[in-house]
């Protein structure tokens, strides 16, 4: 069940309440919280990795260059950001733009990620990187799973690219676009989605995701 609107949007205004009151890992140094925004009773989740310097500054997610093409992707099928819930593993942006740490991501993601994931409920999960990536395939190769639907426990998970790394590496942006063009598709057959099991390793070589802090 979708549950209520109303109640979905309380559990998501009490968890931000919670997030800006907490001592959460990053928040020392850092401008603003990025807790996550928009439709509480969506069913499309988009989980990013951490806020740029864009997103610091304003306490949004998504609003620099990357979020300017994350927009245009979500037009080209049809959506708006008003639609979705966007969101990113860690909360808050890691000194120097370093990527965030292994205890970073398991404080955020089991004290905050996790539950907004319980309040709104998806039908689908869109991971935008290699970290939110991991919390779902932790040994996958994005080169091998993107723009694929699996069943992860339980879960409907799109693995993608990060608008930021197809922005930088050009190579990789009609393949993001070539990826959002099945998501509609993927959100209707959501419930014929395989399940996931680990594959042994090798493939073809990862691109190089960019550092995205």
């Amino acid at each position: 069940m979708k549950g209520n609107k109303k109640e979905k949007a309380i559990k998501l205004r009490e968890l931000r309440e919670k997030a800006k009151n907490a001592n959460l890992p990053l928040k020392e140094g850092s401008a603003n919280l990025v807790f996550g925004e928009g439709n509480a009773t969506t069913d499309v989740l988009f989980i990013g990795e951490g806020p740029g310097f864009h997103e610091n500054d304003q306490g949004r997610p998504f609003v620099g260059a990357a979020g300017r093409f994350l927009e245009e992707l979500l037009e080209s099928i049809g959506m708006t950001r008003e639609q979705v819930f966007i969101t990113n593993v860690v909360k808050c942006r890691p000194p120097g733009n370093r990527d965030p740490r292994p205890e970073e991501i398991d404080t955020c993601t089991s004290n905050y990620l996790d539950r907004q994931i319980q309040a709104i409920n998806p039908k689908v999960i869109v991971t935008l990187g290699r970290y939110s990536m991991g919390l779902y395939l932790p040994n996958a190769k994005i080169s091998d799973v993107h723009g694929q639907a699996l069943r992860v426990k339980g879960r409907l998970v799109v693995p993608m690219y990060h608008p930021a790394a197809a922005l930088h590496q050009g190579s990789l942006k009609p393949v993001v676009e070539r990826d959002f063009s099945k998501l509609p598709e993927l959100i209707a057959q959501a419930a014929d989605a395989p399940e996931y099991t680990e594959q042994s390793s090798g493939g073809p070589e990862e691109p190089k995701q960019l550092n995205l802090f």
